[in-house]
């Protein structure tokens, strides 16, 4: 019955709005002669007297009055406005706090004692009492609480701080600018310009931020009052960066509707003040600070912050996510003022989305960026002659969509525009193009491979790469003299290496890994720069890699100590870089690796723990550096691995559990991070193993179901990446080995069987892929011990391992397996 009686109510009153007698009585103060003069308080009133008309108010207008005209304006309106169902009251002007007491300034205010200043001001409670006996409704607005009222800032050089009349301590101690709370608001709604005790904005252009947001939302069709203020608070909140948040007490009786009802929804700026307004205030402490931090307004991280549901993520990631974000808006802003158009519809259009993004209007930005978009493609088609001009002018829009959509963390409608660009690039291919053109193509390519790796497709990002390294050629070529189209090859490259890594195909990474550094060779021969050194160290790093996962141990422990050289000597040069630090930490994990897989087992341990002594202290300077935190674990696995096979598996439980501790906290911190998924994955397969030598079978068995759950959920994740399909065929055969342990030799038999059948698939992608071939060697082994066709496996395992030997590809580390092969078949009656 409440909610119908509310319904009824509300349409009851907006269909009466304009039936209603509505008066409002406007004061302003701008000519003050013991007082601060004010530049716009008058115009103030005047834009407020135009927007009460507009809804049917019969408006009375007084300006600049002394204290005994004020009160007789308020004897007249209380005589001449009586009965009215709606009555207001709007003071512009100072306003000020004394002993618990707001008072209102006439002109003629003298603040030479409390008492004077006492005599000569208004108390707000005879405004107060004035409304309530006109009208039903009574509304009081105070854009009343300016700052510095006395003159007192001492700002010399606007001469608006010489008080003009000097003032007594007890004048100083007890008046406070801005207003108090009134704590007595029945029947009556109070607006004030600014929080309790705060001030108040006299503004730059004609009038204060509160009277023109106040003008612009009062005729909001269908809204409120109290929601009308509500976009009235937020707006100035958003204009003027948090410094300034109007205050509203309510003690209205019945709903009050200022303009007539609307079937139209709200425009989507509005919208957003409303939901800025549920924002709570700790997260309201952190969008300030980000936007502060960016030089940048608020609205684009409030809605940034609504859209993503940012209110449900952990601290860490929302602030990782609000800094994408304002990274984003900066740029595309950067962009906007950057890529200019010559059609002044297109470029009016820029600008208006421009400023609609800085309002946190996306959608609007987005659909005038369309229009601009369509202009230019208009114009591409009905100007032949203009062909290149107009493509490239609409590509540049399609781009600066994509970067607002970024801004707003919405991928899928950055990869459309992004590709859009990079279709009509395409279709100027072959055409005389400027440089900068060229490099916005690479960008764009680049773009949308770093947010197609982000979505989780792999392939796709992969063509996306490759079309990047196209471009980046074409610009290379075009100029072999500038240094910095040849390092953008070099990136290029790099990213479809990684790629190829991805997906396993390890020679053809290593042949783009070869190409960047031979192309980094020749640009230190030209400009020998520290960045420039590092990239060459970075390219020595990643041949090793790929090096070390085709079986070349030798090639790719060379390649690691080149980096480890390179990083040695960058450090030595600049101590107090802490990136080289990382770098040259990451060589000496990166080298103990290889020493592991040659069999060097001392010499890789004490590598992996001087990696770990440079990584601790990074991290005791930079505790909330995820990264460094990874660099940790990484090593404390391998300083773990290394100390079981050194015969000391009760030291491995150390570092392996510290391991799962570090992936815990970030995959806490980062649920989407599929990197840090992994690792905790590996670490708990680590801790499981461990358990499982020293006899814990129970234990062993439900770590590596734990890591075999993240396994699982990765490798359904991205099918094409092969690196996380063998993490799973490595858990279906360590499960099985903890089963076999307990006696439960057909569970072992099953896993077994799952591990085989994803190591045979992953070998037949790439039949010479030395680590395809030792997994599916291993699973022929593992299958033969379990009882499934003994000979066939056993024979099977052998021939693999001793073709890898007579090739040199088989790693040191599993020379043994050979023996172990031998020894089962000659359990079993097989002759080798």
């Amino acid at each position: 019955m409440r909610f119908y009686l509310a319904v009824m109510l509300a349409i009851f009153f907006v269909s009466a709005a304009h039936a209603e007698r509505r008066v409002a009585l406007i004061l302003a103060a701008d000519d003050y002669r013991n007082a601060r003069p004010l530049k716009n308080a008058v115009n103030d009133s005047r834009t407020i007297e135009s927007a009460l008309k507009k809804l049917g108010f019969d408006v009375t207008s007084e300006a600049n009055r002394d204290l005994k005209r004020m009160r007789r304006a308020l004897d007249d309106f209380r005589d001449d406005a009586a009965g009215a169902d709606v009555a207001l009251i709007y003071f512009s002007g100072h306003g000020v706090e004394i002993a618990g007491d707001n008072r209102l300034l006439p002109i003629d205010a003298d603040p030479s004692s409390l008492d004077r200043l006492k005599a000569t001001t208004l108390p707000l409670e005879e405004v107060r009492e004035t409304v309530a006996a006109v009208g039903r409704i009574g509304l009081v607005v105070l854009d009343a609480c300016r700052t510095d009222p006395f003159g007192q800032s001492g700002d010399s050089q606007s001469g608006e701080g010489r008080g003009v009349v000097p003032l007594t301590q007890e004048v100083k101690a007890t008046v406070k600018p801005g207003l108090g709370r009134m704590g007595r608001a029945e029947n009556v709604l109070f607006a004030f310009s600014a929080a309790p005790g705060q001030t108040a904005s006299d503004g730059a252009s004609g009038n204060s931020e509160f009277s023109a947001a106040l003008a612009k939302f009062l005729p909001t069709d269908g809204l409120e009052i109290r929601s009308v203020l509500t976009l009235v608070q937020q707006q100035v909140y958003d204009l003027s960066r948090g410094r300034q948040l109007p205050y509203v007490e309510s003690g209205l009786p019945r709903l009050f509707f200022a303009a007539k009802a609307s079937k139209d929804a709200l425009p989507e700026r509005d919208r957003l003040l409303l939901a800025m307004a549920d924002v709570t205030p700790d997260l309201r402490v952190e969008v300030e600070a980000v936007a502060a931090n960016a030089d940048m307004p608020l609205a684009p991280l409030y809605a940034a912050l609504i859209t993503s549901d940012g209110k449900a993520m952990q601290p860490t990631l929302r602030r990782q996510k609000l800094q994408e974000a304002a990274d984003a808006f900066t740029k595309v802003q950067a962009d906007l003022r950057a890529f200019a158009s010559s059609d002044p519809q297109a470029t009016a259009l820029r600008q208006q989305a421009e400023a609609q993004l800085a309002l946190g209007s996306f959608d609007e930005a987005r659909a005038l960026l369309g229009k601009a978009a369509d202009i230019d493609g208009k114009s591409r088609d009905d100007l032949k002659a203009r062909f290149i001009e107009r493509t490239l002018s609409e590509a540049t829009t399609h781009y600066l969509a994509g970067g607002a959509s970024r801004a707003q963390l919405r991928y899928d409608l950055a990869l459309d525009d992004y590709r859009k660009a990079v279709a009509l690039y395409a279709d100027v291919e072959g055409f005389d193009i400027p440089d900068d053109a060229r490099y916005q193509q690479t960008l764009s390519w680049e773009l949308i491979g770093t947010l197609e790796t982000t979505v989780g497709h792999l392939r796709e990002a992969g063509t996306a790469y490759d079309a990047m390294v196209r471009s980046a050629e074409k610009r290379a070529a075009a100029d072999p003299g500038k240094i910095d189209h040849q390092r953008d090859l070099v990136v290029a490259q790099n990213k479809v290496a990684d790629v190829k890594m991805a997906v396993g195909d390890i020679a053809g990474a290593i042949v783009l890994y070869q190409q960047a550094l031979a192309t980094m060779k020749v640009i230190l021969e030209k400009e020998p720069t520290f960045a420039y050194l590092r990239d060459y160290a970075v390219c020595f790093n990643r041949i090793g890699d790929a090096m070390r996962v085709s079986g070349d141990g030798p090639g790719a422990l060379a390649n690691y100590r080149s980096a480890l050289k390179l990083a040695e000597f960058l450090v030595e040069q600049a101590p107090d870089d802490d990136g080289f630090r990382r770098d040259l930490s990451v060589s000496h994990s990166k080298v103990g690796l290889a020493l592991m897989l040659t069999n060097a087992l001392e010499s890789s341990l004490a590598e992996y723990e001087q990696s770990l002594r440079i990584t601790e202290a990074l991290a005791g300077k930079m505790p909330d550096e995820a990264e460094l935190q990874r660099d940790i674990s990484v090593s404390l696995n391998a300083i773990g691995d290394l100390r079981r096979l050194t015969g000391h598996n009760d030291k491995a439980f150390e570092p392996y559990q510290r391991s799962v501790e570090i992936g815990r906290q970030l995959v806490t911190r980062d649920p989407a991070n599929t990197l840090w998924r992994r690792d905790l994955e590996l670490a708990l397969g680590k801790v499981a193993d461990a358990r499982n030598e020293a006899g814990d079978f129970d234990g062993a068995l439900a770590n590596h179901r734990s890591a075999q759950a993240v396994a699982e959920y990765l490798a359904e994740l991205d099918p094409d990446n092969a690196e996380w399909q063998r993490d799973l065929a490595v858990s279906h055969n360590r499960i099985g080995d903890v089963l076999m342990n307990n006696g439960d030799k057909a569970g072992a038999a099953v896993e077994y069987q799952a591990g085989f059948g994803i190591a045979k698939a992953q070998l037949q992608a790439d039949p010479g892929n030395a680590q395809r071939t030792l997994d599916a060697a291993y699973s022929h082994y593992k299958l033969a011990i379990v009882g499934v066709d003994p000979s066939t496996n056993l024979e099977a395992a052998l021939a693999m391992l001793t073709g890898l030997k007579s090739e040199g590809r088989l790693p040191g580390v599993n020379a043994g397996w050979i023996a172990m092969v031998e020894k089962a078949m000659a359990g079993s009656g097989l002759a080798k």
